[in-house]
């Protein structure tokens, strides 16, 4: 029983603001161990669960956040950027489930650090008319590599979004959001405990099926008249509104990747404070 776990950041143990996922802050520093620490909760309680493989792909802002030398020897650890999906790097690869580890809540939703791929400039994103955080994007991409969702941690929105896209996924909440910047946090004795049991779990719901390919419409909606213009440069995506752009792929690994390069080129357009 083959198992990835995609981890990001903002949703780990501890985490509420900016300087504590952004790599070379001194907070940054103290939350890669916890990061880690969340990582290795998941693992254990995969293992305990059945798993015989777990990888772990970094897939927080450059991919280079968890420490190494403290992951447990049993899992290994994809890392650094590039990589062509990105967050869901290796769900192609023969994998029976998925783990959503330190995930949050989209952009223009509350939760502890809201945003999809930009942390500003996007105001929501949708997938066939439904807003979409990176849990539902990444979901969906997994389904159709025929991989369930058999876990999402992060703050209780999170979670709560997450019976939406994972009907049948696990939910390990670590903190409470208050605002984009706050929650209620419980210590790393009490969530590693809690994600190691719900990982242990989760495998029962593990089992790859036979996946579904399809066209997927993806609309993107930015904070500036000039992101949207910047990013319909790009062929095969469209103004579709003042502030939006929208494209339309013949599958949802397609539409990930062109997803990455509207945002990439949109962040590349935000010009000083003014955005």
């Amino acid at each position: 029983m083959r198992i990835l776990i995609s981890a990001d950041m903002e949703g780990a143990t501890g985490v509420t603001c900016t300087s504590d996922v952004v790599p070379g802050t001194e907070q940054w520093q103290r939350f890669r161990r916890l990061y880690t620490g969340d990582v290795n909760a998941c693992v254990a309680g995969l293992f305990d669960g059945g798993a015989t493989e777990v990888l772990v792909n970094e897939a927080h802002s450059a991919q280079r956040n968890a420490l190494l030398e403290e992951l447990d020897p049993r899992a290994r650890m994809l890392t650094g950027r590039h990589k062509p999906l990105s967050m869901m790097q290796g769900v192609d690869s023969g994998v029976d489930g998925v783990v959503f580890l330190g995930y949050h809540t989209g952009a223009g939703a509350d939760g502890v650090l809201a945003h999809t791929y930009l942390e500003n400039s996007i105001t929501e994103v949708r997938l066939d008319g439904v807003a979409a955080s990176e849990g539902r994007l990444n979901a969906a991409l997994a389904a159709e590599h025929g991989v369930p969702v058999i876990l999402v941690t992060g703050d209780d929105l999170t979670c709560a979004e997450a019976t939406a896209y994972a009907p049948r996924a696990g939910h390990a909440v670590v903190k409470d959001a208050v605002s984009r910047y706050a929650a209620v946090c419980s210590p790393p004795a009490v969530t590693g405990p809690l994600i190691t049991a719900a990982a242990t779990a989760a495998v029962a719901h593990a089992g790859r099926g036979r996946g579904d390919a399809s066209a997927h419409t993806v609309e993107v909606d930015f904070d500036a008249t000039h992101l949207a213009h910047a990013a319909a440069v790009v062929p095969t995506v469209r103004l579709a509104g003042t502030r939006t752009v929208a494209f339309t792929a013949e599958s949802m690994t397609e539409a990930m990747k062109a997803f990455k390069v509207v945002t990439a080129i949109a962040a590349g357009a935000v010009d000083g404070v003014y955005g």
